[in-house]
């Protein structure tokens, strides 16, 4: 829902932590920049930190992952507020009150672990401006089923639904939006998009590291819970979603949500976790831990248009490489004119989407060899995204909270459908299989996508056509 009311004020909770530093205060700088905001922004946070530490910290987070514009960040230093204390604290809420002054309609960004949730949403109550506020809260939404339906109990119990926004970043890229665009924007696709010409569907993130540090962080999470009930799901739903009956964010949203609620919940033989060796010695990972760090799906779906179509997802840690990729393989002729046999997925069309570190979207099909007879080649059409200075999707998804777009932000009833979806398969319910770091996962793997010609492992430079 779209609404006319632009807010009067952003306060972040977190300001002094690893999310503001990395990608909010670029953000705020780009906004400025582009004259999209032009408000009071306050950060709050524990330290006693004086508003000369919060710009010197805005200014070594922008050098770091940007440029700093000059001229913008003195006009972003002069909106930039702090609020120090601890967020259990009525004290520290009104010192916010206070910092807010005339604001009637703030964004209240949520950038702190999801345990003090709760405790934030409860004080905010506090605030008389808050009956009108928005909220921003980062993901993960919970950590199973019943745990997001009570945050969404909380949420509701103080904000309206069209005044909630949950982030999930990946709907903020340019390439992911570019999934929902490409499809409905090219009607030459829709009469090949179902299960009478589609084979299967395949959507892989990988990454050639491992938790960076960040193992006591990633102990609480999984494979899982980190990118799969969220980010792949959210990719799986820009590819199968049906087109929106109408315009505006509700109606997209309505169709996530649809998409979503229509996969089955996965059973065991549907998964597969692994654990890369060496996992087990990083800092603040239990040396018993039965954590995954890859987790392979097979999905399948309710959908008329794709029941008995499978999607596969696979996501994991310190693998071959890094890029993130979804691949449409479409179905074989049941012969060819020509009379050539085709064996393998080498041989059939397919449609892929590069979604990172480059983007490109990919076209497999069949051309001619030069001579006298009519035999074939596999060929690929590529089309690769050279655009400069695109919009992070920090900057996107929070000018459009601001202004009241949630169409890239999840519904509640979508992020309990997602939930749903993994709910059977979280913990320690599914073996954990070893694998060597730089691999592409775990042999058992291998076996989900049997019969659907194996798992595509994307090439790094995008170039040479499928494996």
């Amino acid at each position: 829902m779209k609404t006319s009311a632009h807010s009067d004020a952003v306060v972040f909770f977190g300001a002094t932590g690893d999310l503001a530093y990395k990608m909010i205060f670029p953000a705020l700088q780009g906004l400025v920049k582009a004259r999209r905001l032009a408000v009071p922004i306050i950060g709050v946070a524990q330290p006693r930190w004086s508003g000369e530490q919060l710009r010197a910290r805005a200014r070594e987070s922008i050098s770091e992952h940007g440029e700093v514009d000059e001229a913008t960040f003195t006009r972003l230093c002069g909106l930039l507020r702090y609020v120090h204390g601890d967020y259990n604290d009525p004290a520290t809420f009104q010192r916010l009150r206070h910092a807010l002054g005339t604001a009637r309609r703030p964004l209240y960004y949520l950038a702190i672990p999801p345990a003090l949730f709760p405790m934030v949403i409860a004080r905010l109550k506090s605030i008389p401006a808050t009956a009108a506020a928005r909220i921003v809260l980062e993901k993960p939404f919970g950590r199973d089923l019943r745990s997001a339906r009570a945050l969404n109990r909380l949420l509701l119990s103080e904000f309206s639904e069209p005044n909630i926004y949950r982030v999930d970043h990946y709907l903020g890229k340019e390439p992911v939006q570019n999934l929902m665009y490409f499809r409905f924007s090219n009607w030459v696709l829709e009469p090949l998009w179902n299960r009478e010409c589609v084979k299967s569907v395949q959507i892989t993130m990988a990454e050639d590291f491992g938790v960076r540090g960040r193992g006591k962080v990633y102990e609480e999470m999984g494979a899982i819970r980190d990118v799969v009930q969220n980010h792949m799901l959210q990719v799986l739903a820009c590819l199968a979603m049906e087109a929106p009956k109408a315009a505006g964010s509700e109606a997209l949203r309505d169709q996530k949500a649809a998409i979503l609620r229509s996969i089955r919940p996965l059973e065991k033989g549907d998964v597969v976790r692994g654990q890369f060796r060496g996992y087990r010695k990083e800092p603040g990972v239990a040396p018993d831990s039965r954590v995954e760090t890859f987790a392979a799906v097979r999905l399948r779906m309710n959908s008329p248009r794709w029941k008995g179509v499978p999607f596969f997802i696979r996501a994991g840690k310190a693998l071959a490489a890094t890029c993130t990729e979804a691949l449409v393989e479409f179905k074989a002729p049941a012969r060819t004119a020509f009379g050539e046999k085709l064996f393998g997925r080498s041989d059939v069309n397919y449609l892929r989407f590069r979604l990172g570190p480059k983007v490109a979207i990919a076209f497999g099909v069949r051309s001619k060899t030069p001579g006298e007879h009519m035999l074939g080649e596999q060929a690929e059409l590529v089309a690769m995204d050279r655009h400069a200075g695109e919009m992070g999707p920090y900057e996107r998804l929070l000018g459009d909270s601001m202004r009241g777009d949630a169409a890239l932000f999840a519904r509640e009833d979508a992020v309990e459908a997602a939930w749903r979806v993994v709910e059977p398969i979280l913990g320690d319910k599914v073996p954990l299989h070893e694998y060597h770091p730089g691999t592409w996962g775990p042999p058992p793997a291998d076996k989900l996508a049997e019969g659907f010609g194996g798992w595509h492992n994307p090439a790094v430079d995008f170039q040479g056509g499928i494996s």
